[in-house]
């Protein structure tokens, strides 16, 4: 009986997981420090800059555990995060296209690390994109992470 409740308890436990959806948002202001600790006299391990995309992996009152396109963790307040969607080219090159259709006219290119502004939610294997510039297209959501 023990055993069918522990069985139990972690399929319950695995379904939550899976449940959960990944939340992204994005670094404020230019220089947000991301600290080992979740206090502000811990050690300062890097500096992200403004509209860089993270994943939101836990999270305190004041302060939250984020994930970057490297897999780095490390914390930083959530007064330096944007609800704003921004995604970084994670390809060696990212064509954006006019439509959602490999065929279309290539509206413009991001090299691999450009931060791009989510336009609208992916949808059929494609996101729409805009650059810092103005430009806007659509691009393979393979080519980006932030999603």
């Amino acid at each position: 009986m023990q055993r069918i409740k522990l069985i139990s308890v972690v399929a319950l436990l695995g379904m939550a997981t899976a449940a959960q959806a990944l939340e992204f948002r994005s670094v404020k202001a230019h220089g947000a420090i991301m600290h080992e600790a979740p206090w502000a006299s811990s050690k300062k391990l890097y500096v992200l800059s403004q509209g860089y995309p993270v994943e939101v992996i836990g999270s305190q009152p004041d302060w939250a555990r984020v994930r970057d396109m490297a897999g780095g963790v490390a914390w930083m307040p959530v007064s330096s995060l944007s609800s704003q969607r921004t995604v970084v080219v994670s390809a060696a090159r990212a064509e954006l296209r006019r439509s959602p259709d490999s065929k279309a006219p290539l509206a413009f290119a991001a090299a691999k690390d450009v931060v791009l502004t989510l336009v609208e939610p992916p949808k059929s294997g494609w996101v729409k994109v805009r650059h810092a510039d103005g430009s806007s297209g659509y691009g393979p959501i393979s080519a980006f992470w932030g999603l």
